[in-house]
């Protein structure tokens, strides 16, 4: 298909290319930035989209005039089926209520108390391989992840049940991820192979969330009065006064173990992946984790002297962002970039563009942990770099994943070297989803 490029109404360039945004959104959202600048317009049929690609407006969006916006149609309408009214998709004040409550969680002292959790599922995780054997490592990193926020989280070992489980939530996802491309959407209420797959799904993940809650809610007041996220929504009420009911709980639970635990599993999968490729990074990394840790397990007084560890996972999140897009719709009319945004208008800001902007790094497609020095970081314009958003929906759970993608891959580290049997393809949607299996093989290290 030919691409066009018309004038908008506001001088605005307009680029109707819907085949090419639908084979491969990343090079084309890539494509529109360069040729096109910082503010661009294009009809994806469905959707008339403004992206917008400079560090300052993605500030005004999410920042600066986060009230004029709000979460998009498109993404609402996909996630809602699985997540319900949950913090990811909810608005306005029910929003803020539930933020507010869950934030204890997210203390740093409470950080401090999942460290263990985390680096000692790391190493149950490890004790399963086997010297020169090929594994799935994205497969391996979300199976950790779930288990980590599941334990940490909800104060629940879930190992038994988490096969069940982790098919339960990639099958949801999977759905979510179909929508989102799909102009035209499929009727629940027709018995097509998605729609049983996904019933089957959301019917095995809310059963094994209910028991979950009716365990906790059993639970005497003592075990009751903890401060895992599931026992401050036990105890939560809402503006009324009223406690939470089991449906909004469980939304909850959902938002947290799907979104909470897939974009640290790829943040890990393509840390590792790039580390296998990239032996002047893999080799600084190792002597740091030998040097500080030894033999031992890592824990949360560990993570200031892992500088190294805590670069290689900063340059990961850039250049392999799993939250690759941000879309926001308009609530009222506000200027972009000398362009006005009517109500509706959708507003995409891409992670994936932005945080190859040579602009802003140089060999921006190269993985360079590096780069992340202190003078480089004060330099560098705030929102070059958003792997978890920014404003008041910024991530709630950002230090908890940047903490837990540290002290696995630390873990990782000490004991194993992996390397990469091909190179990543993508099949971008919600996240930045592996188009297959990322295959590594693993060689456990010997530092004699």
């Amino acid at each position: 298909m030919q691409r066009q490029r018309i004038p908008g109404p506001d001088g605005t360039p307009v680029v109707g290319d819907t085949l090419a945004f639908a084979d491969d959104p990343l090079e084309f959202a890539t494509r529109i930035a360069r040729e096109y600048g910082d503010v661009a317009r294009y009809d994806l049929g469905t959707e008339d989209v403004v992206q917008v690609s400079a560090p300052e407006l993605v500030e005004h969006v999410l920042v600066q005039n986060n009230q004029a916006y709000r979460k998009g149609e498109r993404f609402q309408t996909s996630l809602r089926p699985t997540l319900g009214s949950g913090l990811l998709t909810s608005e306005g004040e029910y929003w803020r209520e539930q933020h507010h409550a869950m934030q204890p969680a997210f203390y740093p002292r409470m950080l401090e108390a999942y460290a263990d959790v985390m680096a000692e599922y790391t190493e149950r995780m490890l004790a399963e391989w086997e010297d020169g054997e090929v594994r799935n490592v994205h497969e391996e990193m979300m199976q950790l992840t779930v288990e980590i926020a599941a334990q940490a989280l909800f104060d629940v070992d879930i190992r038994e049940e988490e096969g069940a489980i982790a098919d339960a939530l990639e099958a949801l996802m999977d759905d979510a991820s179909a929508r989102m491309r799909r102009p035209v959407q499929v009727p629940r209420w027709l018995p097509t192979p998605g729609n049983e797959r996904f019933g089957s799904a959301q019917e095995t993940l809310n059963d094994v969330v209910d028991s979950i809650i009716a365990e906790h809610r059993a639970a005497s007041d003592a075990a009751r009065d903890g401060t895992d996220v599931l026992s401050i929504l036990l105890n939560a009420t809402d503006h009324t006064g009223a406690p939470l009911t089991d449906e909004q709980i469980r939304d909850e639970v959902v938002t947290i173990l799907l979104a909470g635990h897939e974009t640290t599993a790829l943040a890990l999968t393509y840390t590792l992946h790039a580390l296998g490729r990239t032996d002047g990074a893999r080799e600084r990394l190792e002597a740091e984790v030998d040097d500080v840790l030894g033999e031992r397990t890592p824990g949360s007084d560990d993570l200031d002297d892992l500088a190294e560890t805590e670069r290689a996972v900063k340059e990961g999140l850039r250049l392999y962002p799993p939250v690759w897009q941000l879309v926001r719709e308009a609530d009222e009319r506000d200027e972009l970039g000398g362009h006005e945004i009517e109500p509706g208008q959708t507003v995409a800001m891409h992670q994936w563009v932005v945080h190859r902007d040579p602009r802003w790094y140089d060999d921006p497609t190269e993985f360079r942990p590096g780069r992340w020095t202190g003078e480089f970081e004060a330099d560098l314009p705030k929102f070059a770099y958003f792997p978890f958003g920014g404003g008041p929906r910024r991530c709630i759970g950002d230090r908890f994943a940047m903490q837990e993608a540290r002290l696995a891959l630390a873990t990782i580290v000490r004991d194993w070297r992996l390397e990469p049997r091909a190179e990543l393809s993508f099949d971008p949607s919600i996240t930045l989803r592996p188009d297959g299996p990322v295959e590594m093989r693993v060689t456990r290290r010997s530092t004699e």
